[in-house]
């Protein structure tokens, strides 16, 4: 069975695809083992990032529109709140980018975010082996965008882009100790807006001191994504970060993280809140409860 999937995913089958990424969300007895089959690929992870109303949807229209241009394939997953009541996406890839749905060339998938307090899905890394798998040149990752526990993207793109707009000058502060770190591009979209210059300024002065002394020198771009404008400026930059980081450590740290992840994950999937909260509720009735030994228990 798995190995039929598996060369159906290498071929580009998009059903088999699609079927492959909600066996891993559902879990399905026997998913390992297809994760376990899948050869080596270093396709490039894209992250957009970004608080809400930056216009990550749109600028992540505007890529795919360049990469497809280009003669080159892409997948695309959207993160979206989940639903509280089940659990699904309440955004629907069929609402944003849906010029794209059934092009040959794009594969789209929306995924929830089932309560992850890092705005990705919890099986976003082996969705994302799954993707590097099938014939695509890219895959982007576009983020809920949720403050700054959104620095879990860090551990999962080759590069991170993070989107703003002009009228975040003061949510910068706040930032700084969050997004501003895991931005290897950033992106002032919505440049025909009032203020686009200075802030852009601002943005470059703040990253001066934030990096002295440090070999990284983060590019800002400045784009109009609803009318397609600065795009090339933004892919080439995103081509210059990857070619970097090929020369550096970058992706055996990616690797670690995803591994650390991965592992932490797997150690944790026998530990429920609620049997946690019962047995602490009963050690609380004998007065006994002591937390550091309560934890102990649980140390390999």
């Amino acid at each position: 069975m798995w190995d039929q999937m598996l060369k159906d995913i290498m071929s580009g089958d998009v059903k088999s695809i699609a079927r492959a990424i909600s066996l891993v969300e559902n879990e399905v007895p026997g998913y390992e083992e297809l994760m376990v089959s899948l050869p080596h690929f270093n396709t490039p992870i894209i992250g957009i990032t970004g608080p809400p109303g930056a216009g990550k949807s749109t600028l992540t229209d505007a890529l795919i529109g360049y990469i497809i241009d280009q003669d080159k394939k892409v997948a695309v997953l959207c993160i979206d709140p989940s639903s509280p009541f089940n659990m699904g996406a309440v955004l629907g890839d069929r609402i944003r980018m849906s010029d794209w749905y059934n092009h040959p060339g794009v594969f789209i998938r929306s995924l929830a975010t089932r309560g992850s307090l890092g705005g990705l899905h919890p099986h976003i890394i082996e969705i994302t082996e799954l993707l590097k798998v099938a014939p695509f040149d890219f895959i982007i990752v576009e983020t809920v965008g949720v403050g700054q526990s959104e620095i879990e993207i860090v551990g999962l793109a080759d590069v991170t882009t993070v989107v703003l707009v002009p009228e975040a000058g003061d949510e910068i502060q706040t930032m700084k100790a969050g997004l501003m770190e895991i931005a290897d591009i950033f992106v002032v979209n919505k440049c025909d807006r009032p203020g686009a210059d200075q802030f852009v300024h601002n943005l470059h002065a703040m990253l001066a001191p934030a990096f002295s002394g440090h070999a990284k020198n983060i590019p800002v771009i400045k784009t109009i994504a609803a009318k397609k404008q600065g795009i090339d400026e933004l892919m080439v930059a995103i081509n210059n970060v990857l070619h970097y980081h090929l020369g550096t450590d970058k992706k055996s740290w990616l690797l670690a993280e995803r591994a650390y992840h991965l592992i932490e994950r797997n150690r944790m999937k026998d530990i429920n809140k609620q049997r946690l909260k019962e047995a602490i509720e009963n050690l609380q009735e004998k007065n006994v409860f002591n937390l550091y030994k309560f934890v102990l228990q649980f140390h390999n």
